[in-house]
């Protein structure tokens, strides 16, 4: 049963990247491209832990924690650069 729901839920998530790469793409103002962005990372985590569990190897796991960090620190960054124009203070 689960091999069938896992490939089901990682087509789920493909498409919703892409929705967010149009989004990113054709977003009206920069806050929406960087939701767009933060989202996105957020769904190739979702899609590198279903991958891992489907592969049975934990190295997506760790793969999936690396992308989580760097996408933190990058929305923090860009929504400081937004709100202030500058980084570091």
């Amino acid at each position: 049963m689960l091999m069938i729901v896992i490939p089901v839920a990682m087509l789920m998530i493909s498409i919703a990247i892409a929705l967010n790469l149009w989004r990113l793409a054709i977003g009206p103002s920069l806050p929406d491209r960087i939701l767009a962005l933060d989202t996105m990372y957020v769904n190739a985590i979702a899609l590198l832990i279903l991958f891992g569990i489907y592969q049975q190897s934990a190295l997506y796991f760790e793969a999936a924690l690396l992308i989580a960090v760097m996408g933190f620190v990058g929305t923090v960054a860009l929504s400081k650069y937004l709100l202030r124009g500058d980084i570091i203070e």
